[in-house]
């Protein structure tokens, strides 16, 4: 049975900060059922929901070299849902608040990327591939590299390195690098972990590895160019051989609209009147008008990346139009104020809920016709494949992981049950919603493709085959 480690800084429903999260929580397990002995090994943070946290035992105390020390790592184990969930523990290094963003950030991953390679022997397992997840994994490579190839039991061992975000690189000082990786001058180049005068753990985690894969095909293209690319587009180019798109799935069984707990009126494909009842009694929550004209949601983080400032150029002239609009979401300080005051001059149009409310959040997926996604960049993107399971048709820019799963109504495809518009534009985004909102005024062919949206299958199946697929091309390629 071929044997993976999949090693990132959160998982749900463990740690959860955003899509690295979910992916991790969702994969696993369908990895399992395609017949693959696969573990997951996480950092154990402070914050963690206390009843997951009761279920997981100590197993093990073991010492991690981080620069001249040797540090206590604890060594933590739980199942969940059939996937075995290694927690490494340093009460120093991760019992604060938060995740990430702190001054020694350069310290804690180092200590974490050396104690994964640190514990396999405590464990006993030494898998065909370690799966390594963004930048908090990245050295993982680097130090399999340097420290362990001459040891019989890691000899064999392949890497994938996975990025999910570019934009996040872990960048830090080059002391980190020789002071608590213990990594030589050698490994200070173009082609190993220099960038721009710092270390990038991502860069380590692209040249080290045996293949690299990232989030989608069309976020594949798009990194490799310098308007994406975020200073490593030619580093990418440089490495296109081993760099392979593969979209993210959904979790099909957490986001199922005729089983979902989170929703006040459940339904499917086949019959709609409960999409219908969860409008009328979602617009009454908000303080809306209940009226049967389209409601259009967007549940994002405030920030440019989800193409907020394109919405703040046309928010005003959209209100005038008849129809709702109810954002959920929390950012920066400027889109909050914005959302607001645009709330409080359209109170019968447009609901804002400046916080992150999850169960909110599903029932506005349900309740909503329409789903508004206008990123400026987009790596794969979770909220458009949410909302074609629910019926609600997104309405988003042709970038990265939306252009891979969102396809046109008019395409020739005939496959098409969304709405795109290619450039960063805000007029073009109003133009798009216009369309769709006159689409809305035809209720036979709105309903159709309503059941083409929630037909679909973007389910982690696929992509689980994939990376099955790609395991074991990559095993074979080592002649085990």
């Amino acid at each position: 049975m071929l044997k993976v480690l999949m090693v990132a800084s959160e998982a749900a429903p463990f740690i959860k900060t955003g899509g690295l999260g979910d992916v991790i929580g969702s994969l696993p397990k369908l990895l399992k059922r395609e017949n693959i002995d696969v573990r997951v090994v996480l950092p154990k943070y402070q914050e963690m929901p206390e009843e997951l946290e009761d279920e997981i035992k100590w197993q093990e105390s073991i010492y991690v070299p981080v620069g001249w020390r040797n540090q206590f790592c604890g060594l933590e184990y739980t199942t969940y849902q059939g996937v075995p969930i290694y927690f490494l523990d340093n009460k120093y290094h991760f019992n604060r608040p938060g995740y990430y963003g702190y001054p020694d950030d350069g310290e804690r991953f180092s200590f974490f990327n050396r104690a994964v390679l640190e514990m396999m022997p405590f464990i006993d397992f030494y898998p065909d591939i370690i799966h390594c997840h963004d930048w908090q994994a990245g050295m993982v490579p680097p130090l399999l590299e340097a420290f362990f190839r001459q040891k019989p039991e890691y000899q064999h061992i392949k890497t994938i390195f996975t990025i999910h975000n570019l934009k996040y690189q872990g960048r830090f000082p080059k002391s980190v690098m020789t002071d608590l990786l213990n990594l030589g001058e050698e490994h200070f180049t173009v082609n190993g972990l220099e960038f721009h005068g710092d270390i990038s753990f991502l860069k380590g985690g692209i040249n080290y590895s045996d293949l690299v894969t990232t989030v989608s095909p069309t976020y594949a293209k798009e990194i490799q160019t310098p308007y994406f690319g975020e200073k490593m587009d030619e580093l990418l180019r440089s490495q296109s051989h081993k760099l392979i798109g593969v979209i993210n799935g959904l979790d099909y069984e957490e986001y199922n609209p005729s089983t979902d707990p989170l929703i006040q009126y459940s339904y499917d494909s086949q019959n709609f009147e409960g999409k219908g009842k969860n409008k009328a009694w979602l617009q009454k929550e908000l303080g809306l008008p209940v009226r049967n004209v389209p409601l259009i949601a967007m549940i994002t983080r405030l920030v440019p990346q989800k193409g907020i400032d394109l919405l703040m150029h046309v928010l005003s002239e959209l209100l005038e139009l008849d129809l709702q609009f109810a954002v959920i979401g929390t950012g920066e300080h400027i889109y909050e104020e914005q959302l607001r005051e645009i709330g409080q001059r359209y109170p019968d149009k447009c609901s804002v809920q400046l916080k992150f409310d999850n169960r909110l959040a599903r029932q506005l997926y349900a309740a909503s016709d329409l789903f508004l996604m206008p990123s400026q960049f987009e790596p794969c993107g979770l909220g458009q494949l949410i909302a074609l399971r629910y019926g609600s048709l997104p309405i988003v820019r042709e970038t990265g992981g939306l252009k891979d799963t969102v396809t046109h109504y008019l395409d020739a495809s005939g496959q098409g049950c969304g709405f795109t518009f290619t450039d960063y534009n805000a007029h073009d985004m109003l133009f798009t919603i216009k369309e769709a909102l006159e689409l809305y005024q035809h209720p036979q062919e709105w309903n159709h493709l309503m059941e083409k949206a929630m037909q679909q299958d973007n389910s982690w199946k696929n992509s689980a085959r994939r990376y099955k697929e790609i395991y074991e091309n990559l095993q074979a390629s080592s002649g085990r």
